[in-house]
C-alpha cells in the first residue's frame, strides 16, 4: 500500500516520525480531493513504522488496534506531509498521534493509532 501511494519516509528523530504523500490519482477521490482513505493510509503507516522502530523485532510484533482521523482542509495538489509522534508507549499498547499539513503547513488532517505490542509466537 506504501508503495501504491508512493508514501515516502523523510526524516526519523528521537521521537518523531516523518513521511510525504502525493495528492495525484491515486489519492484523490472522484471531486479531485486528498481521498479520506489516503489521509488513513498515510497515517497508519506512521504509526505502524513508528511501532516498529520501538520495539525489538526478533520478540514482539505489533498489531493495529484502532485508527481514527479528523480531516480538517481539502487539498488537491502537491504533497501531504505527515509527522507522528508517540502519545503512550506501553508494554502492550502504544498509542501514536498523526498530524498532515500541505505544502503551506496548514493543517488539513489530525490521526489518532492504537497499537497492540504482542509476543512473536514460533512458526
Amino acid at each position: 500500500m506504501q508503495s501504491f501511494l508512493q508514501i515516502e519516509f523523510t526524516e526519523i528523530g528521537d521521537d518523531f516520525l516523518k513521511a510525504k504523500m502525493p495528492v495525484n490519482e491515486r489519492t484523490k477521490q472522484p471531486e479531485g480531493l486528498l481521498h479520506g482513505g489516503a489521509n488513513v493510509v498515510l497515517a497508519e503507516s506512521l504509526g505502524s513504522v513508528a511501532s516498529v522502530l520501538c520495539i525489538n523485532p526478533s520478540e514482539k510484533t505489533c498489531v493495529g488496534l484502532e485508527v481514527n482521523a479528523n480531516h480538517i482542509r481539502a487539498v488537491r495538489g502537491g504533497y501531504v506531509h505527515a509527522i507522528t509522534r508517540p502519545v503512550h508507549l506501553g508494554r502492550t499498547t502504544q498509542i501514536w498521534e498523526i498530524k498532515i499539513y500541505d505544502d503551506d503547513g496548514k493543517l488539513t488532517c489530525i490521526s489518532r493509532m492504537t497499537n497492540a505490542i504482542l509476543d512473536k509466537k514460533n512458526k
